[in-house]
């Protein structure tokens, strides 16, 4: 769904839309909401935030969380998941984690969904890496291939065996095959 106002929308009159399930983003003044997560989409993202947090997460370095509303340069970002380095968690007075994450996350992944824009999860992910995110994904479960995007726009494509790039000390080896081999079920 995109809503075409009869004025630009401001990120601030986003804010205070109600929210949507599934999640809507604010990018470039157009509300898109994100189509609704199924098999192809949901089995990697969960099996990707379970194998980033048992290292990352226990060795303090960073944490990973599916679909988090992410408010930066201008945006808002909702990736399938975002990894953010351990000092940079938005964190309360008591040390919990921050409902409202108003910066970028170090590392987005995106799940390409039949029904979504390749260019349009690109250019969420372009936008994340031109105001600090370090790693870039988008997953293509149809052709079984990860696009890395790299500070300067820099993309590389990944299939097969190929380690796939990390954040740094991320103890965590994985490959586009592996994660598309995630989707078949042991019988």
């Amino acid at each position: 769904m995109v809503r075409t106002p009869t004025q630009p929308l401001t990120l601030d009159a986003f804010l205070q839309l109600p929210e949507t399930k599934p999640a809507s983003e604010f990018f470039n003044s157009q509300v898109a909401q994100k189509p609704m997560p199924q098999g192809e989409h949901s089995t990697p993202q969960g099996e990707l935030v379970s194998r980033v947090n048992a290292v990352a997460k226990v060795a303090k370095v960073a944490c990973a969380f599916p679909e988090l509303r992410c408010v930066f340069g201008g945006a808002v970002i909702v990736p399938d998941m975002s990894v953010f380095r351990w000092q940079r968690i938005p964190r309360t007075a008591s040390g919990r984690v921050a409902n409202r994450f108003e910066l970028h996350p170090d590392w987005a992944i995106e799940i390409l969904s039949p029904e979504q824009s390749q260019t349009k999860v690109l250019a969420n992910l372009l936008h994340c890496v031109e105001h600090g995110t370090e790693l870039g994904w988008l997953l293509d479960p149809e052709n079984e291939s990860v696009l890395a995007i790299f500070p300067e726009s820099r993309v590389k494509l990944y299939q097969g065996t190929e380690t796939l790039p990390l954040l740094n000390d991320i103890d965590l080896a994985v490959s586009a095959t592996d994660v598309f081999n995630w989707l078949a079920l042991p019988g």
